[in-house]
């Protein structure tokens, strides 16, 4: 029965989205009462939306193997909450997600403080639009209420790579961001549907476009720490195909928080704004594809039908294709207001939005041609790591650079502190940046210098302007944190070292100034796993010593062999251990590393989301007073 019901909820939200959007598109004007019927439907959509995900999750919690997404992954003896991490660990379900939180974002924009007009309905009615083609492509095409072909007592268990606590976690917050950039372009695409342009857009949009930002980074970063902690490879980035897909409107996306700014501020960069909010959205629809397309093998690849594949590039093609017929339309009545000198924050901005869409082709490029180069049946052809670093590295450098730069600068023209001040701000960020890095280190990297000198520049410069002025907080945690997260990324790369030895108990090696022993290997049973576990005790010379626990686990339904690595985590680095395959009756193969620097990564993307908690923290306490103030005046 409640498989039923979450059907039928799902049923209810495309017949009800697709009507209210077919009404307005047949009425075509605007009327408070019209307005009040679209703020009622977005709620329903979204209780329904609530109601339907929910249901499939009572299904996997309380194991419905009739219903075949349930059979597919989960399994009895899965733990609660890997059952419920499941509800969206395949592609049916997260495609019920999607619609989940579309309709979510529909319901909030419902309660927006402004009064009903003509520009709030076309907002919703966007809103609604997307919500009714993904509750369709997902009713038609992936089904998560299916009923299996044949009777099943028992699943066949969650994927093992996934049974971890950022599975939980990272899809929804990836979902959260990607769609929330779906209200940015529907504020958009509703002033230009305005007989007469107005950049009052911007303003409306930019604490859902903080809030998108802010939730993707999120998801980003809880995704790397998965991978990091869970694959035991003891990377953070791999350039595979979907995160690139998922950096793709994160690049764009802060653009766009980027030229808003301007936009909102001094009439500057309109078309930028118009144009970046278009591509994000559709980039972010564009990452759903790569997944759910089967184009592709993943760890993240979930479909394997490239009818889906098309249904979803057939969506992204018309939001493409109304969205900039849109925009070429009103063309004309979008006027910005001039840059006045390349010695300015606004001319920065400029810079940096270019940085970022120029690092957003690289990666797009190294994503895509790949793939199409083998779809013309040219061969194969592989983009990695080299291609992507090279390129990026660069654009990184420069960003810093004008990081740095951006706070001391006047809107217009000119700087807060004199050029004087400036250099010698910079010589002595340099100076700094310089001597922590020799200090650290005994062979140095010439790139990863330049990051210590322009990481120290950003600092120090925001942190000059932060104590002169406290409103610029969330400007000064999210560059320092970005620039700590450079940092750590070059550090890791450049100074990181491992080994690969046959250990068995009793075996010592050495890494650096430790010496690492195999202690033991033990053996225990899991919820639904059977796992060999070594002991391995790490020691000085000076006394110090610790002991890691690394795991070879054996999942029996899915026939599969997971390595769970062992992490000592300090603040200048992690020691990571791997058990690999067993060569001989005692033996192993035994991965060990040393990770440089990957907390400081963790550590500079949660302030640069801290900083962009502030503004929303800020914006919330604003609306709340304007309520307040509004239900004072009507009493």
């Amino acid at each position: 029965m409640a498989g039923e019901l979450g059907l039928l909820s799902l049923v209810w939200i495309a017949v009800l989205s697709s009507l209210s959007v077919a009404t307005f598109a047949w009425q075509r004007y605007s009327n408070t009462a019209s307005v009040l019927s679209l703020v009622c439907i977005a709620r329903l959509v979204a209780v329904g939306a609530i109601l339907s995900l929910g249901l499939l999750a009572f299904l996997f919690l309380n194991d419905q193997f009739q219903f075949a997404y349930v059979a597919t992954h989960s399994n009895s003896a899965l733990p609660q909450f890997f059952k419920l991490a499941a509800v969206w660990g395949g592609h049916e379900g997260s495609m019920l997600f999607w619609v989940f939180t579309l309709s979510l974002w529909s319901a909030l924009i419902s309660f927006h403080p402004r009064k009903p007009s003509r520009y709030i309905q076309h907002v919703l009615w966007i809103m609604l639009a997307f919500v009714a083609a993904f509750s369709w492509f997902t009713l038609l095409a992936s089904n998560p209420f299916s009923y299996s072909d044949v009777y099943v007592t028992e699943g066949r268990d969650l994927n093992p790579m996934l049974q971890d606590v950022g599975l939980i976690f990272h899809p929804p917050l990836l979902y959260l961001g990607y769609i929330g950039f779906s209200t940015v372009l529907a504020f958009a695409l509703a002033a230009l549907l305005e007989p007469k342009f107005d950049a009052h857009w911007v303003k409306e949009c930019r604490l859902w476009a903080v809030s998108s930002w802010m939730l993707l980074t999120l998801g980003i970063l809880v995704g790397s720490w998965w991978a990091y902690n869970e694959l035991g490879w003891g990377g953070w980035w791999f350039w595979d195909p979907v995160e690139n897909a998922s950096l793709l409107p994160w690049l764009t996306g802060t653009a766009l928080l980027h030229t808003l700014i301007a936009s909102s501020r001094y009439q500057q960069l309109k078309l930028w704004s118009l144009s970046l909010a278009l591509v994000t959205f559709s980039l972010s629809i564009l990452g759903t594809f790569i997944v759910r397309s089967g184009i592709l093998t993943s760890v993240h690849a979930f479909a394997v039908d490239p009818s889906k594949g098309i249904a979803l590039i057939a969506i992204l093609a018309l939001t493409l294709l109304g969205s900039f017929v849109l925009l070429l339309r009103q063309s004309d009545a979008i006027r910005s207001e001039a840059l006045h000198s390349v010695l300015g924050r606004s001319y920065l901005i400029l810079v940096s939005a270019g940085l970022l869409v120029v690092a957003t082709f690289t990666v797009f490029l190294g994503t895509f041609y790949p793939m199409l180069y083998e779809l013309l049946g040219l061969g194969s052809i592989s983009v990695g790591a080299p291609y992507f670093n090279t390129l990026i590295q660069p654009l990184a450098l420069l960003a810093l650079l004008g990081m740095g730069m951006a706070p001391l600068m006047k809107w217009h023209h000119g700087s807060y502190v004199s050029w004087r001040a400036i250099v010698l701000l910079f010589a002595t960020a340099s100076f700094v940046g310089a001597a922590a890095y020799r200090l650290q280190v005994t062979d140095w990297h010439f790139a990863t210098l330049l990051v210590w000198v322009l990481g120290a520049w950003v600092i120090g410069s925001h942190l000059l302007i932060a104590a002169k002025n406290r409103t610029v907080s969330f400007m000064v945690l999210a560059h320092v944190g970005l620039a700590v997260v450079c940092i750590g990324a070059s550090m890791n790369s450049q100074h990181s070292y491992e080994l690969n030895r046959k250990m068995e108990p009793g075996t010592t090696t050495e890494l650096a100034q430790w010496q690492v022993t195999n202690l033991a290997t033990e053996w225990y049973v899991g919820p639904n796993y059977t796992a060999e576990q070594g002991v391995i005790e790490f020691s000085s010379p000076a006394g110090a010593s610790f002991r890691l626990a690394p795991e070879r686990r054996h999942y029996p339904v899915r026939v599969m062999n997971m390595s769970e690595p062992a992490i000592r985590s300090t603040w200048h680095g992690d020691y990571y251990v791997t058990l690999g395959a067993k060569v001989d009756s005692k033996a192993y193969a035994v991965k060990i590393q040393y990770r440089s620097y990957i907390a400081w990564i963790w550590a500079g993307a949660i302030m640069a989301i801290l900083g962009g908690l502030l503004p929303l923290l800020r914006s919330f306490s604003l609306i709340k007073s304007r309520v307040t103030h509004g239900a004072i005046q009507q009493s």
